[in-house]
């Protein structure tokens, strides 16, 4: 059997892997790659992150055909069905794999097509999916193996009609009627994309609020748009057991509803990949959903190995997963790359989407921050009048005395793009972040970032 020797072997092809990847390579690091499905970018680019955010262009695509009374010239509203939908995500992944690939081939970094694991604490043991067993010898080792979903014993997922996130892209028919368990971002989301294609869907949520770390008012405008578009949603419900029937599922909840639907999507937390990779040969040990504790310069329990991405748990966005393998991989090479990354922008994308960065009201209030509020319907917005995207606003939260900005939310079309403006200025050192560079900035128009101005200037005449 070879050894192969590097300077870094990453363990995983996501955003994470990739990230690490590159880093060390453009630093001059011998460094290899191990994949364990047989192409590159990993769960983000298969399963989740590309795959949902593709599905839901298409669908909002067709509700704005459906909902515009511009196309009832061209003709009556459509439907179509989710694998017709799906083939246009599947055209996305082709071109992610072909893209990434050709990144690795760039940056010399060899890659590995198996199983990874520990055989001790520099060497990892390659099952490749031809059969052949590599060894690969590293000075340092980057785990970023990501997630998947969390699927309790008690259900039966080989049933038919029961899927999870990953496996619902799987789906060969358009149910009718679909129960979501789990009300989390990956719930909302999908919600908002089964909703979209005509499907009935029952939103079952274990708290009392939808996404109760958002700021109030936009998880209120999200519940309220997700009940206008066919989505019943049932707070403070836990599930007893699943019944798979024959043409369908049965859920049975501890309040003692049985809810019937033609399919089950199970979207309550995820798990870290660790479970295959002999950690405990070199003494790492993982909490009860896989997930791997490290400290703020990503190194783990054992001093030469890392670890990033959705297997430490928070934040388990694609976009944080990037910047803390890079981080990772900057803390080895030691250079000006590595920061501990925490100021990350929430996006969810829903139908219509989110984005918030900073702190809510909740958050301000509790720390008795003196607050105000500066509000921008897009309803009054010149660009979102033309685009037919009337639906959402932008809020911002700044300090009534200094009148630092401490959080931007926004709901409503191009909300994950509009939040980045809000992130660069909160990121502004002392008299830099300020609400009035809003109002002393001119903002092309008609653009949906002239939402700034009008929410400051909305907000500058609430403090007089």
């Amino acid at each position: 059997m070879a050894v192969y020797n590097y300077d870094i072997v990453v363990l995983g092809s996501g955003p994470a892997g990739e990230g690490a990847a590159m880093n060390a390579a453009k630093a001059g690091l011998k460094v290899a790659v191990v994949e364990n499905r047989r192409q590159v970018g990993g769960g983000s680019t298969h399963f989740g992150t590309i795959p949902s955010k593709a599905l839901r262009h298409s669908v909002r695509q067709i509700m704005q055909y459906n909902n515009n009374p511009l196309f009832r010239q061209i003709g009556e509203p459509r439907w179509f069905s989710f694998p017709d939908v799906l083939k246009s995500a599947e055209r996305v992944i082709a071109k992610q794999v072909t893209s990434r690939t050709g990144y690795y081939a760039r940056n010399r970094i060899d890659l590995f097509f198996g199983t990874a694991s520990f055989a001790d604490e520099n060497t990892i043991e390659v099952v490749c999916h031809s059969g052949v067993l590599e060894r690969l010898s590293a000075k340092q080792i980057i785990i970023a193996t990501g997630s998947r979903p969390y699927r309790p014993a008690d259900i039966d997922f080989n049933h038919p009609r029961i899927y999870d996130s990953d496996t619902i892209l799987n789906l060969s028919h358009t149910p009718r009627r679909l129960i979501i368990y789990g009300a989390g971002v990956i719930g909302c989301e999908y919600a908002s994309i089964f909703s979209g294609l005509g499907v009935l869907v029952d939103l079952v949520d274990n708290r009392d609020q939808l996404l109760s770390f958002l700021d109030s008012e936009i998880s209120d405008a999200l519940s309220y748009h997700l009940r206008t578009h066919n989505v019943l949603i049932r707070h403070n419900e836990e599930y007893e057991r699943v019944e798979g029937i024959e043409h369908g599922v049965i859920l049975h909840t501890k309040s003692g509803k049985k809810i019937k639907a033609d399919a089950l999507l199970w979207c309550n937390g995820r798990s870290g990949n660790t479970d295959r990779l002999g950690l405990e040969n070199i003494g790492i040990q993982v909490n009860s959903r896989g997930q791997i504790q490290v400290d703020q310069a990503y190194r783990t329990e054992v001093e030469n190995v890392y670890a990033a991405g959705d297997v430490i748990g928070w934040p388990s966005l694609a976009s944080a997963a990037y910047d803390q393998g890079r981080s990772a991989s900057g803390s080895i090479v030691g250079n000006d790359t590595w920061r501990f990354v925490d100021d990350v922008p929430t996006g969810i994308y829903t139908i219509p989407e989110i984005s918030s960065i900073g702190k809510n009201e909740r958050e301000l209030t509790q720390a008795k921050i003196p607050y105000e509020v500066g509000k921008a319907f897009f309803k009054g917005m010149a660009r979102a009048q033309i685009s037919s995207e009337e639906v959402g606003m932008l809020k911002i939260l700044f300090h009534r005395e200094t009148l630092e900005l401490l959080g931007v939310h926004c709901f409503g079309y191009q909300a994950s793009e509009i939040v980045h403006i809000g992130q660069a200025i909160m990121n502004q050192p002392g008299e830099a972040n300020s609400l009035k560079y809003f109002v002393n900035t001119t903002f092309n128009y008609p653009t949906m970032a002239e939402a700034y101005r009008v929410a400051a200037f909305d907000g500058l005449n609430r403090l007089f």
